[in-house]
């Protein structure tokens, strides 16, 4: 099933696609992450859209994230195999960030990019959307935890990281000696003005449940930004499977219904050489669109807005 989120009227809703491409509202479903925790019920109710719901067109309504506050949102880092040239030192298992649901922007959004901002370009990744509560599950279990799929743009603000980076020295226990702290030289950055700034997460346009995708781990991806391709790549060069990923977080955090795993940015530049990361928003104007194979095509045009940033200092 391909299911959507939108407005329409004023009201929100959730709905169904059908064979002819129209959207069936489903009646009684307040939101995404409802239908999700109502398990077969959800799935009767859908049913009973696709065979008498009202039907909606594109143009009438306002598309939202399919869900549009999840608990969380995990940002897999470095997870495309184009990337392992770039690392001079990494860890042996998946990196994740986390997003929080108030960037998000659905379908047909505007990207904001204010001039203080600095650098900012997309990075298209497949979406995972948990389907039940999750805790140290093993891979080859995961798969039953996904409830389906969706496409997020990962806005990402490398001016903002640039700004953001501590050169320092970090302390840690001795574990030889605990009474003794050792110094570490490290770079850091920490991600949440870089990834979590409002409009930073474009999630959309469909919800399409797992039993539509057969092997997440090869899906083809790609990304353009004002018409012209920046990003041609797939599912199969993500370094960590679909399942893995699910399997490592849940070690961590218990995932929960509505929860949203992005799996990591599909960069390999098109066949003109462009990349995503040419594509600096301040500079290049939109749309910008991400295509996976099976998910279909997010859209969003780009603002650009001449402004400073506010008076954040008392004095």
């Amino acid at each position: 099933m391909r299911l959507a989120s939108f407005s329409l009227d004023g009201s929100d809703c959730v709905g169904v696609e059908k064979h002819d491409g129209s959207l069936a509202i489903i009646d009684g479903v307040a939101s995404m992450l409802e239908l999700i925790c109502m398990g077969n019920t959800g799935f009767a109710k859908t049913q009973a859209a696709l065979s008498a719901g009202k039907t909606v067109r594109d143009e009438d309504i306002t598309w939202h994230p399919p869900v549009t506050r999840p608990g969380k949102i995990c940002g897999v880092a470095m997870n495309n195999s184009a990337s392992n040239e770039r690392k001079i030192s990494a860890p042996d298992h998946p990196a994740f960030f986390l997003k929080p649901a108030s960037c998000l922007v659905g379908h047909g959004g505007a990207i904001r990019i204010r001039t203080y901002f600095g650098s900012a370009h997309p990075e298209p990744e497949l979406a995972v959307v948990i389907g039940k509560k999750t805790k140290d599950i093993d891979a080859a279990d995961a798969m039953d935890s996904i409830f389906g799929y969706t496409i997020c743009n990962d806005i990402t603000g490398n001016g903002m990281r640039a700004e953001d980076m501590f050169h320092y020295w970090a302390l840690y226990a001795d574990p030889d000696n605990p009474g003794e702290l050792l110094r570490r030289e490290q770079h850091l950055s920490y991600a949440a003005r870089y990834k979590g700034t409002d409009t930073f997460g474009c999630l959309g346009p469909m919800l399409v449940t797992a039993d539509e995708i057969p092997d997440p781990d090869d899906l083809a991806v790609s990304c353009s930004v004002g018409g012209e391709v920046v990003a041609e790549d797939s599912t199969r060069y993500y370094n960590y499977k679909v399942v893995e990923l699910v399997s490592y977080i849940s070690q961590f955090m218990t995932l929960e219904p509505g929860d949203i795993i992005s799996c990591g940015t599909a960069f390999k530049p098109s066949r003109g050489r462009k990349s995503i990361h040419s594509a600096n928003f301040q500079k290049v104007a939109g749309p910008v669109s991400v295509s996976i194979e099976g998910l279909g095509t997010l859209v969003n045009e780009v603002i650009v807005e001449d402004r400073d940033i506010g008076q954040w200092r008392l004095n």
